[in-house]
């Protein structure tokens, strides 16, 4: 995490300069403000990577001697291929759809919404892929 902290202040460095002279040169209240809300969100997560860097062990990513097969093992759980988020892409399009054309089809694709999402989110309970 420290590689990525660095990169996130050094991001928030670079806008706390760029605003006061984009003020300067522009005078533009709406991209001066962009740039320090910018600033700001660098400086959150910057904040955040730096605590959660203390509180984790060292990675591999982070030591200068590691090896490769230092990062070796189980890197997680990786789903296989599932068909729900097309079901739930096209039930959200409906549910678009019925605010244009009426009140009836977004009823349609709000039930067809929330057998998809319950489907999309249940799918590793049952069937193939079950725990």
């Amino acid at each position: 995490m420290k590689a990525e902290y660095w990169v996130i202040i050094s991001c928030g460095i670079f806008f706390v300069f760029i605003a006061p002279v984009y003020w300067v040169l522009t005078e533009d209240p709406t991209g001066t403000t962009a740039l320090v809300m910018t600033f700001l969100l660098c400086a959150l997560l910057g904040f955040y990577l730096y605590v959660v860097a203390k509180q984790i062990p060292a990675r591999p990513e982070d030591l200068d001697d590691a090896e490769i097969a230092d990062g070796a093992g189980e890197l997680g759980f990786f789903p296989p291929y599932s068909w729900w988020p097309l079901y739930c892409a096209l039930a959200l399009a409906t549910i678009v759809l019925g605010v244009v054309v009426g009140w009836w089809l977004f009823i349609i694709g709000a039930t067809i919404g929330a057998v998809t999402v319950c489907g999309w989110v249940y799918e590793y309970y049952r069937g193939v892929h079950a725990h």
